[in-house]
């Protein structure tokens, strides 16, 4: 299931991860919430379901394994599709689980069906967030103390005639006793809300502090030693743009037989296949070869800048 982790990692990142002739995995946002009947509060986080239609290879998940294994785009493209074959042949007899997205399935009716993981947030911005219960505010309770101690000592008109002083001292004790009895309870209550409060700050303090040693590590232990160098290339040249993939994969060819760093950037919103002569981090070399490409090559060429 190594393909379930390149998956993963995009959807972090990007609100629909498309695995060619197979299935795009989308994702929506949803607020914060509250289930009224258990007193639990969710933090936003992203609603992950399985679209089997969304099937059209946009070159995302390739160009992103393509990157990670250092390998060209025609072999992640491979890659992808040896595992949708691998998955195809489990489905006929059993479910499928993708580590931190979910299970899929065949029904009776042979249509897929989707299981998301429920313990995997994708919001970037909720990180380090979790649910927590808060109990209910006993409001009817406390309005029948009230009306305990309003039956216990009865607002009295106030008459010239004297009560008998053992009668007051009673009714003094009765009214004492029941204050004390509703404000103890109060206090009680708002030390266990003081309490919660306490703890899920402390709680949140933690979740800062796991979230900072997760993403900035001063003194990274030398155990493991990376070499992958991944750069953003966000500056293309662009060479065409193909209504059939057949035609892309022909451009590419043709444009590394000349020398050019040719590669497939994906499908554009009109489902156009662009390809491109050369990628650039930099926008004064991108506009450079620009140049270079439209007195040499092709005046059709131009540039197109992704915003990541």
């Amino acid at each position: 299931m190594r393909l379930a982790t390149y998956i993963s990692d995009l959807l972090y990142r990007y609100e629909c991860v498309i695995v060619p002739e197979f299935g795009g995995f989308v994702t929506n946002e949803i607020s914060a919430r509250v289930n009224n009947f258990t007193h639990t509060f969710y933090p936003p986080t992203k609603q992950l379901s399985f679209n089997s239609h969304l099937k059209n290879n946009d070159g995302l998940l390739a160009n992103y394994i393509s990157s990670v294994e250092n390998i060209s785009f025609a072999e992640a493209t491979d890659l992808i599709k040896e595992e949708v074959k691998s998955w195809n042949q489990v489905l006929k007899n059993e479910l499928i689980e993708l580590p931190k997205i979910g299970s899929l399935t065949i029904n009776t009716d042979q249509k897929l069906i989707f299981e998301p993981v429920l313990s995997e947030n994708y919001l970037t911005s909720s990180f380090g967030l979790n649910s927590f219960n808060s109990s209910a505010i006993k409001r009817t309770e406390y309005l029948e103390k009230v009306r305990a101690i309003e039956t216990v000592s009865p607002v009295v008109p106030v008459t010239n005639r004297k009560a008998p002083a053992f009668l007051k001292y009673a009714a003094s004790v009765a009214i004492l006793f029941a204050a004390g009895s509703f404000v103890w309870d109060t206090y009680n209550e708002n030390q266990y809300q003081q309490q919660l409060l306490a703890e899920q700050q402390q709680q949140e303090t933690v979740n800062k502090k796991i979230q900072e040693a997760t993403f900035v590590i001063d003194n990274p232990l030398p155990t493991i030693t990376l070499n992958v160098t991944k750069e953003d290339k966000n500056y293309h040249v662009i060479a065409g743009a193909f209504r059939e993939v057949a035609n892309a994969d022909k451009k590419v060819k043709q444009l590394i037989s000349k020398g050019f760093d040719a590669q497939i950037l994906g499908v554009n919103k009109w489902g156009l296949t662009q390809v491109s002569y050369a990628s650039f981090n930099s926008k004064r070399d991108a506009i450079n070869n620009l140049r270079a490409i439209k007195k040499q090559e092709s005046p059709d060429a131009w540039l197109l800048v992704q915003e990541f």
